[in-house]
């Protein structure tokens, strides 16, 4: 059984509404490019202090490309004592083709 769930860009931006957090693990360069408002660019530089310092009873949507990577993430992410988590299925691609009007760069 997963201990995380998959969704679409629809739901996620519900939960984005009800105050979800939201991490993006893409690359520097494409975080910069463009975003879901309020992302976290995470990594392995600062996913320690993200674990030390983020309420793992807040429900959390992890983003990627296209929604593959952000799978494994999810379930990591999850086991380490995050209460809900998701992965957004078509990643940052889906969301920018069905929101493009809810993107922005740093």
């Amino acid at each position: 059984m997963s201990n995380f769930k998959r969704i679409d860009p629809q739901q996620a931006e519900q939960l984005l509404e009800q105050g979800a957090g939201l991490v993006d693990i893409r690359d520097p360069g494409s975080f910069d490019a463009a975003h879901i408002p309020g992302a976290v660019r995470l990594d392995n530089a600062n996913l320690q202090q993200f674990l030390a310092r983020t309420n793992q009873e807040r429900p959390l949507i992890v983003c990627c490309y296209h929604g593959n990577s952000s799978q494994p993430a999810a379930a990591y992410l999850a086991d380490e004592g995050f209460a809900e988590v998701y992965s957004l299925d078509g990643g940052f691609e889906l969301w920018y083709r069905t929101f493009p009007d809810k993107v922005e760069a740093s």
